[in-house]
């Protein structure tokens, strides 16, 4: 029996799924105003981005990754639901945070969660965007075990529409994966990209220094570490997507050693897969997969070619269509982003100065020290469990066992 994809959140992406909560907010804006005055900002205080914060008021935690921690908050005019991601000033604002900025601004799509803007605390850079009430898919799935096929077909369809937009922006996303893919609040769940940390314009080819993205859903190519289009392997990403919708589980994880990397990798070179006999899906889908499961990936199936095949024609919303999204397309549309490149780009670089004696001012400019120490740790745990993969793929590739064909 293949196992279902929730003993496999536990055991072998423990690390992706939120792991910990942090204190409620719980002081008083008055000392909170005294601590940050006590800050110096290269920035007036007339014209600093920091007011920015006060048209917002806290909700609650939504949780924490590998970038710092996310909250809901409320505009308090519009009554609005934001989502606020916030990252630690100094050192872990660097070129992945900007371009997932930049990139992330560019993008105005109804599958892509909206950009709205940046704004600097006393202690953190926060990019404040759409709130996805729905929650990710990935939990989604966790309850569900797996979707039937044509539920797999309507998030698949949407998925395939917003990395198509993507790359008419020619950005690659690079890290496509269910925790990448929340919902709306809708009766009718509608996708949202979300997470451009590791995007890349694909008007340069990728070479990496080290392999991005998340294991179970790595291109062959990408394992490489030669240069490859980083279109293909999104391609790729959405494959293992659409499989761990339809099985619940991942396709080239060992289900009975789902933690062991090296042979992970022998399974996704040597493209090593197959359907459990219980699930029940059409041929077409089976031949989809099997086009977008390719380790050459010049002969690996394109976004364009997947939005003609009859398998992902069928039932497809009118919303979908190419008639129905123009508007979206067109690039003389005001962005949903107020800030301009610029404008952001003097935040960003405001916020790679690191805070002086930040410890005195607590978490967020608002928190107490353990909350620092807690995301210290967290972070420990992440660079540990990703160092550990990337040592498996050095000593994997350094063998020479295996090669794209």
């Amino acid at each position: 029996m293949y196992p279902s994809l929730l003993p496999t959140c536990f055991l072998s992406h423990i690390h992706y799924i939120h792991t910990f909560c942090f204190y409620a907010f719980h002081i008083h804006i008055s000392v909170y105003i005294h601590k940050v005055s006590e800050v110096r900002f290269s920035l007036s205080v007339k014209n600093s981005p920091i007011s920015s914060m006060d048209k917002y008021e806290v909700v609650k935690d939504l949780g924490a990754g590998n970038f710092g921690v996310a909250r809901l908050l409320r505009h308090k005019e519009t009554k609005d639901l934001v989502a606020m991601k916030y990252i630690e000033r100094g050192q872990k604002i660097d070129e992945n945070v900007a371009r997932e900025i930049i990139n992330h601004r560019s993008l105005r799509h109804p599958n892509i969660i909206r950009f709205k803007e940046v704004v600097l605390t006393p202690t953190h850079l926060a990019i404040v965007m759409e709130y996805a009430a729905g929650g990710e898919l990935f939990d989604r799935i966790c309850t569900a075990g797996r979707f039937s096929e044509d539920e797999a077909r309507y998030f698949f369809q949407q998925l395939i529409s917003g990395v198509s937009f993507c790359h008419s922006m020619q950005i690659c996303h690079r890290d496509l994966k269910l925790e990448n893919t929340l919902l709306d609040g809708s009766r009718a769940p509608r996708l949202k990209i979300c997470d451009f940390g590791y995007s890349k314009s694909s008007l340069l080819h990728s070479r990496p220094k080290s392999t991005v993205g998340t294991p179970a859903y790595i291109a062959p190519e990408v394992l490489s570490r030669r240069e490859y289009d980083g279109k293909l392997a999104d391609v790729w990403s959405c494959g293992v997507t659409l499989y761990v919708m339809l099985v619940g589980g991942y396709p080239f994880e060992d289900p009975a050693d789902p933690k062991n990397f090296r042979k992970t990798i022998s399974r996704i070179m040597s493209i090593q897969y197959k359907i459990p006999d219980y699930v029940h899906i059409s041929q077409e889908c089976k031949q989809l997969l099997s086009r977008i499961f390719v380790a050459n990936p010049s002969r690996r199936i394109t976004i364009k070619e997947i939005k003609n095949h009859p398998w992902f024609l069928k039932n497809l919303p009118r919303e979908l269509m190419e008639s129905a999204q123009t508007n979206y397309y067109q690039r003389d549309n005001p962005s949903f982003s107020l800030q301009s490149v610029e404008e952001i780009m003097k935040i960003v670089e405001e916020a790679r100065n690191p805070v002086p004696s930040s410890k005195s001012v607590g978490y967020f400019g608002w928190g107490a020290e353990e909350d620092d120490e807690k995301e210290e740790e967290f972070d420990e745990e992440e660079v540990e469990e990703e160092d550990e993969y990337e040592k498996r793929v050095k000593e994997v590739h350094a063998s020479g066992e295996f090669n794209v064909i």
